[in-house]
């Protein structure tokens, strides 16, 4: 919902024709964490401890929570996603609103990250609320090159304070 609201007001506020539809896609949902949902890290390890463990053992990458998801079955889904986005929209402008988890994957897929780099990048700070990741085609390497990361310069500009805290529920989610 709240990406939703996040597309629309762009929208509003004149950053696409007011008559650009927004398409949907539930793909783009956040990761699912399963039985994990809600709990902190502490949370987890009191609570769930053999999922700890599992996820000690397995790394965050991997370790998929019984009813959630890994970080790699998130990256089949945008995989999915980006050959949808290449056949319709070849060509054109795109804009996906997504949140911490989507847009770190993104990275990973579009910037053909090691799993090392893209953890080492989540490990280095949270994912912004309304902040904006921009790629362009660089046609000379022929793929899409990282423009700006995790900037949040259009909330500071309108004077609307960006989030500094870290989401309690992203810490154990990640």
């Amino acid at each position: 919902m709240r990406a939703v609201q996040t597309g629309e007001g762009f929208r509003e506020a004149g950053g696409c024709p007011a008559d650009l539809r927004i398409c949907l896609d539930e793909r783009l949902r956040e990761k699912e964490f399963g039985i994990l949902d809600g709990l902190t890290t502490v949370g987890i390890r009191e609570l769930q401890p053999e999922q700890a463990n599992f996820r000690k053992v397995l790394g965050k990458f991997y370790h998929r929570p019984p009813g959630g998801e890994s970080w790699v079955d998130v990256i089949f889904r945008l995989r999915a996603l980006l050959d949808t986005v290449s056949l319709h929209y070849a060509g054109k402008r795109v804009m996906i609103v997504a949140h911490q988890v989507v847009v770190l994957c993104m990275r990973y897929i579009l910037e053909n990250l090691s799993e090392a780099e893209i953890l080492a990048i989540d490990a280095d700070g949270d994912v912004a609320n309304c902040s904006v990741t921009q790629y362009r085609f660089d046609a000379q390497a022929g793929r899409l090159a990282l423009e700006q990361y995790n900037i949040v310069a259009p909330l500071e500009r309108e004077g609307t304070p960006s989030t500094h805290e870290p989401d309690p529920m992203i810490a154990a989610r990640g």
